[in-house]
C-alpha cells in the first residue's frame, strides 16, 4: 500500500516537472522552436537569439504575431529597427533600455519637444550630423 503511494507520487512529480519544464520551454523558445514566419520576422535577431532573457524573447515574438496585421511602411520600419538593435552592443542595449525608461519618466509636452528635435536633427544633411556628433569614443554629454 505504501509502496504503491510512493510510486503515484513519484509519477506525479514527474508529470508536474514534466509539465513545468514543456511550459517554460514554450515561453522560452529556442531559435529552432520558432514558427519558419517568426523565424523570417526576426531573422535579424537569430544570431543573438540564444542570449536574450525569456521576457524580451516573448516580447519580440509578440511583435511577430503583429507583424502580418502591420502596413508595408511599418513592416519596413520594424525590420531597420531590428537590424539597427541586433547590430548594438549589449553595452548600448543596457543603455538604449535606460534612455527609454527616462524618457517614459518625462512629461508629455518634454516628450514631445524631444521628439521634435529629433526630427529636425534627423533631417539635418549627414555632414551635418556629424559635425554635431561627439568624437569617436567620447560619450555625448547629458544635458539633465
Amino acid at each position: 500500500m505504501v509502496r504503491g503511494a510512493l510510486v503515484v507520487l513519484a509519477l506525479s512529480l514527474a508529470t508536474g516537472a514534466l509539465a513545468q519544464s514543456t511550459s517554460k520551454k514554450a515561453n522560452n523558445p529556442s531559435w529552432a522552436q520558432l514558427t519558419a514566419d517568426q523565424q523570417m520576422i526576426l531573422a535579424p535577431l537569430r544570431d543573438d537569439w540564444e542570449n536574450i532573457e525569456p521576457e524580451r524573447r516573448r516580447k519580440w515574438i509578440g511583435l511577430a504575431k503583429r507583424y502580418p496585421k502591420m502596413t508595408a511602411q511599418q513592416q519596413e520600419r520594424v525590420q531597420l529597427r531590428m537590424q539597427r538593435w541586433a547590430a548594438l552592443t549589449p553595452e548600448q542595449r543596457r543603455q538604449a533600455r535606460e534612455n527609454y525608461k527616462r524618457m517614459a519618466k518625462q512629461r508629455a509636452e518634454k516628450r514631445e519637444q524631444l521628439r521634435r528635435e529629433w526630427a529636425e536633427y534627423q533631417a539635418l544633411p549627414p555632414e551635418e550630423r556629424a559635425r554635431m556628433a561627439p568624437p569617436r569614443g567620447r560619450p555625448p554629454q547629458n544635458p539633465n
